[in-house]
């Protein structure tokens, strides 16, 4: 009997490790797939995300495998040619077609986002800007994909998407087991900030330690995961780099009118032997500088660059204006912002200037006062020296690099009012994992569902744990009934031993 009960005790664990292993086997990669154009500026980015199709709601599934860079200006450059814009997308459709599966291109949805350069446009010339889209939209129907629109987003969904975006990549907004107990222990947010700088606009958007109403049309409510987020988040138009530098040009100009020698200007915020010509329709002709025109009696104006950073950071300062404040804290120009709270992603134009200038590849963050001096001394680098140690990068990206380290520390310090303590708790990111930092994930998801307002219901264990637990209860109970059944029936050989 004893030799039977333990044959078939194996067989029931050989029959459950079996179960176990064979419900447990990998199932055929089941893939879904979503196409985003960040129609940015200055230029356009394709983005290809994937995501396994059963686990469409659990966060941090969702990655990037593909992006593209459209040649050419971003689409509201076609203003003066708008049948072109559409058209310029199609090599990275194409791209895109490669990289998804054939069979799934019907089903793809494909979204396109507009920015703040859309936004300029649309304010300078509301036809131009429309006919830009329709070229858009016209090249996106014609491509395989599920076309779900082209559009301009406002400068509050871009913060928004972007806040999103980060905190679903560093699996903020969902939690379970230990990882959840770990993160009610936090005594900091439980969510980053996010700070984004384009080329036209900046955005700034974190959840703030206290839930002040004072400026309603700046906070935004969202309910992620069965957590309700009350976010702070406010879009600053003209004050990307690429228009803020414009702006800066356009003050200097004025307030240079009569020192003006043959409609040369010497800029502190260009490297010494640096020059450039522009014209000054082109300097004036956006809604960001149209309001300092005025009348000059020469038509181009000849840049000379200075190299003096501080000069520069001084320049850049009047773009702030800290002067009125109707509320209890502002950044600038008026604007409501509350103390800044937790820690903050920075990413797009943030991270670029300053992972060109090494300041992002270290493990912790780097200290403000190093920071600074690398700024102070790389503007202070003569321009031959700086062309001949940067070759490979298109001369006006390189020529521009002093000016945005000194715009970006003013916006941060003297817009934002980051400090020599908090400095430590910006991070600059390209990318978290494999996916870009940016609203563009944000926007997908969003737009799909992805994130549930609800905390989707879920058994308490895993299918794999579940099978486990059972072969272990299984042979802890055949264990116990073979002891049980040796306690009280002891086998006759047993007995004839003991005798």
């Amino acid at each position: 009997i004893l030799l039977i009960l333990g044959f078939l005790s194996t067989l029931a664990v050989i029959a459950l490790i079996a179960v176990a292993v064979t419900q447990n086997k990998p199932l055929p990669k089941n893939i879904k797939y979503g196409i985003v154009l960040d129609a940015g500026s200055s230029h356009t980015n394709l983005y290809v995300y994937e995501w396994p199709a059963e686990k469409e709601n659990d966060t941090g599934v969702v990655q990037q495998v593909e992006v593209c860079k459209v040649e050419g200006p971003g689409i509201s450059g076609y203003a003066h040619a708008t049948e072109k814009a559409g058209p310029s997308l199609a090599q990275c459709l194409r791209q895109a077609e490669e990289v998804i599966p054939s069979k799934q291109h019907q089903e793809t949805p494909v979204y396109l986002g507009a920015t703040a350069g859309m936004r300029l446009l649309s304010l300078e010339n509301t036809s131009a800007a429309e006919k830009v889209l329709s070229s858009v939209e016209k090249t996106l129907r014609s491509a395989p994909f599920n076309f779900q629109g082209a559009r301009i987003i406002s400068g509050q969904e871009e913060g928004a998407y972007g806040w999103i975006t980060i905190n679903y990549l560093l699996g903020n907004f969902k939690q379970s087991g230990w990882t959840k107990l770990l993160h009610s222990l936090k005594s900091i947010s439980e969510t980053s900030g996010a700070l984004d700088l384009g080329g036209a606009s900046t955005q700034i958007t974190f959840v703030p330690n206290e839930n002040s109403r004072e400026s309603p049309e700046n906070l935004l409510y969202f309910r992620l995961y069965g957590k309700d987020y009350l976010v702070y988040t406010h879009s600053f138009l003209c004050y990307g780099k690429d228009q803020a530098l414009q702006q800066k040009l356009a003050e200097d100009l004025q307030a240079s009118t009569s020192m003006l020698d043959n409609s040369s200007l010497l800029d502190p915020c260009f490297h010494q032997g640096y020059q450039r010509t522009i014209d000054i329709s082109d300097l004036f002709k956006n809604p960001c500088t149209s309001a300092k025109e005025k009348q000059f009696p020469f038509r181009q104006l000849y840049i000379q660059g200075e190299g003096d950073y501080q000069k520069c950071r001084r320049n850049i300062q009047k773009l702030f204006n800290k002067t009125h404040c109707p509320h209890s804290s502002c950044s600038f120009n008026g604007i409501y912002l509350p103390p800044l709270q937790g820690d903050f992603g920075a990413f797009s134009a943030f991270y670029f200037v300053m992972n060109f200038l090494n300041l992002t590849s270290e493990q912790s963050p780097v200290a403000l006062d190093k920071v600074t001096s690398t700024i102070e001394s790389f503007c202070a680098r003569p321009w031959h020296e700086v062309k001949s140690a940067y070759h490979q990068i298109k001369e006006k990206y390189l020529s521009e690099y002093c000016f945005s380290g000194a715009y970006i520390l003013s916006l941060l310090e003297n817009g934002y009012e980051f400090t020599e303590e908090n400095w430590q708790r910006i991070h600059f990111l390209g990318k978290i994992g494999s996916s870009d930092a940016g609203w563009t994930l944000g926007y997908m998801l969003n737009l799909t569902n992805m994130i549930p307002a609800e905390e989707p219901a879920v058994p308490p264990l895993s299918h794999g744990s579940y099978v486990g637990l059972m072969v272990l209860c299984s042979l802890v109970l055949v264990a116990v009934i073979l002891f049980a059944w040796l306690l009280f029936h002891k086998p006759k050989c047993l007995q004839k031993g003991i005798v």
